[in-house]
């Protein structure tokens, strides 16, 4: 074997689950097409889900001072974070490409392997392991095998295509046009402004840099070999609003359709899909990165596990059955944004019934838990307790060592049972699993929501909450065993 496990893309999803394969002491390979980063930026900033990830892995700090906001939006009608339960803030004017140096220290400084200029040809499952041939600098092919092989290869997937994955959805109806420009002041346009002929966004960036969105209603889909030119994303942006944008710098353009597609599985045999090489769609509201480094955090721990011979092939099954139904929310909800945005006249009826609906608290607080994966909750067995499935909120914690936080104890990456009434049974109950759980005895450090008479906590190494006592229905050897493996 060349390594345990390759991950074909460097980009915030490959990155993220190379970290955390070397977080679990699992040696990774990375294969990215290209030799250099290239500096451009379709994401921008994260949302409060990957703002605790990174905060969990100890990730946030690299990025210093950086601009948090309660303002969104859900198809270009106004939506605030702020009526969501704690401080719901995302991280706003961050590039894609910010994100992904500092991952890619991260990844590289716990000793992930990455190679650039490294081309995938094809792949070969013989049950046992996966035959990668790669094209590699010089032009030279040769043959890696893996353990596992997981595509992180964006939209256009070689992994899936070569893996058989079949991906069905629905094909894109129209081309828009993103670009970074320079030298040009242009009113502010951040959720977007639907136009006769289409919709136009505008978002200040850091450096002078203006980054506006183009969508004009009519434009045929086209797959493009390489970007266009900005002289087309100029009279687009004319046409649209009357602005003579070309005496702009463009920084750089892009080009994106509204296709829409999942995978049926996000495993087959020994090959595993992550980020848009699983699910592609119209980038409504920032959601695809943020859901890419979503679905890395999830598998990281799990296929570690499963490589290190600590857990079944069955812990697998989760992360598909979880993740495959965040990414079908996630095609639902930029779907039905995209007829809100994209759409002409004949939707404004539409605009305006769900305009007067947000008023409404309960509405606002569903849509605003759904674009940000606030509302994701896993099926980690049957029990009453609030937190179970979810993510563990930041708690700070009084230790007999001193004084800590749920959020530092995620650091190592490795599973916590918290123990908060000082249980010395319960806690020798975990014992076996001392190798892959940490057990910690603390008391909250105040007040603290959903956690009221409750005695124990059983975290996964990505956060989620997978047994609370009282609350569950199963007991904690059960819990220990489904998520860490027989002792």
């Amino acid at each position: 074997m060349d390594a345990p496990v390759i991950v074909v893309g460097a980009g915030p999803a490959g990155l993220m689950l190379a970290g955390e394969l070397r977080l679990a002491g699992v040696a990774v390979v990375v294969l990215e097409r290209l030799e250099r980063r290239t500096g451009e930026s379709r994401g921008l900033g994260f949302t409060t889900r990957t703002l605790e990830t990174f905060d969990q892995r100890g990730i946030l700090a690299r990025f210093g001072d950086i601009e948090r906001s309660t303002l969104g939006h859900f198809g270009g009608l106004p939506l605030d974070f702020g009526v969501l339960d704690g401080a719901c803030q995302a991280a706003k004017t961050v590039p894609q490409s910010v994100t992904e140096t500092h991952l890619e220290e991260w990844a590289t400084g716990l000793g992930a392997d990455i190679r650039r200029g490294w081309d995938v040809l094809s792949l070969h499952d013989d049950g046992e392991g996966v035959e990668v041939e790669v094209r590699g600098p010089g032009a030279a092919t040769r043959t890696l095998r893996a353990s596992w092989l997981v595509g992180c290869d964006g939209g256009r997937s070689t992994v899936r295509k070569a893996a058989g994955f079949d991906f069905p959805g629905t094909p894109a109806t129209m081309e828009m046009f993103l670009a970074d420009i320079k030298g040009i002041e242009l009113k502010p346009r951040m959720i977007g402004e639907t136009l006769p002929g289409g919709m136009v966004m505008v978002g200040p960036l850091p450096g002078g840099t203006t980054r506006i969105v183009v969508c004009e209603r009519g434009t045929p889909p086209r797959r493009r070999e390489s970007a266009p030119s900005f002289d087309e994303v100029a009279a687009a942006w004319q046409r649209l609003t009357g602005e003579d944008i070309s005496a702009a710098e463009p920084v750089w353009v892009s080009a994106f359709g509204d296709a829409a597609r999942q995978v049926t599985e996000y495993r087959r045999g020994r090959v595993l899909l992550a980020g848009d090489a699983a699910h592609i769609h119209l980038p409504a509201g920032g959601q695809g990165m943020n859901t890419g480094i979503q679905d890395a955090f999830n598998l990281g721990w799990k296929l570690a596990s499963v490589v290190q011979g600590r857990a079944p092939l069955g812990l697998l099954d989760t992360y598909h059955t979880e993740r495959h139904a965040v990414g079908q929310r996630l095609l639902m909800n930029t779907r039905a944004q995209g007829l809100l945005f994209l759409s002409g006249a004949e939707v404004q009826p539409l605009r305006d019934s769900l305009r007067a609906l947000m008023e409404y608290e309960d509405v606002a607080r569903h849509l605003a838990a759904m674009v940000t994966g606030l509302e994701i909750t896993y099926e980690v067995g049957k029990g009453s307790h609030p937190l179970l499935g979810r993510r563990m909120p930041h708690l700070e914690l009084a230790a007999a060592d001193g004084t800590t936080s749920s959020t530092e104890l995620l650091r190592p990456g490795r599973g916590v049972l918290l123990d908060l009434a000082d249980n010395p049974r319960l806690r020798g109950r975990a014992a076996a699993w001392a190798e892959r759980v940490d057990t910690v005895t603390a008391r909250p450090r105040g007040a603290a929501d959903g956690l009221h008479d409750t005695t124990a906590l059983l975290i996964r190494p990505d956060g989620y909450v997978a047994w609370a006592a009282p609350g569950s229905h199963h007991d904690l050897p059960m819990a220990l065993e489904r998520w860490f493996g027989t002792p």
